[in-house]
């Protein structure tokens, strides 16, 4: 009798300590819009030139993005195609989700870079575009003014 108390009380140890490693993978909460308001501020674009990526614009943009449900969501472009300045924020369900739209943001970076932008510094611009996925959290980063600066932004929200 007291083997089986035992082994049950240290089985039910092992679970609880597991399950307390399995979250400390999890990233911590992050407000998308606030990141993008920060951004917004420090680049000037308030009442900019970058308007939001409306429900239909969605799909046309990003094909098969509305077969997720996206928890948090903010998606901005500029209204004239010669300007790649386009940020998709979004936080996704699962990581499997994250996975998946991090694909669909992936293949909008790639078609722009091969043609879709039309004019060469564009499609150059593009090329340099940056997917980014942390947890559940994605970013599709395309910004041909000082781009590595907001993807070392984004990755520092998640930095310990």
């Amino acid at each position: 009798m007291k083997k089986r108390m035992i082994l049950l009380l240290s089985t039910a140890l092992v679970l609880i300590l597991l399950n307390g490693c399995k979250g400390a993978d999890t990233p911590k909460d992050v407000n998308l819009t606030d990141f993008y308001n920060s951004l917004a501020e420090r680049y000037g674009w308030e009442g900019s030139y970058l308007v939001d990526v409306t429900d239909e614009l969605q799909e046309t943009y990003y094909p098969g993005l509305g077969e997720y449900t996206l928890v948090q969501k903010v998606m901005k472009m500029p209204m004239m195609s010669s300007v790649v300045a386009e940020f998709a924020f979004v936080q996704c369900e699962t990581e499997g989700d994250a996975e998946k739209v991090a694909e669909i943001f992936q293949k909008r970076a790639d078609e722009q870079a091969e043609g879709g932008a039309w004019y060469p510094e564009s499609m150059e611009a593009w090329s340099n575009a940056q997917v980014l996925t942390e947890g559940p959290y994605v970013a599709l980063i395309a910004y041909a003014d000082s781009e590595q600066e907001v993807v070392d932004q984004w990755k520092a929200l998640f930095a310990e």
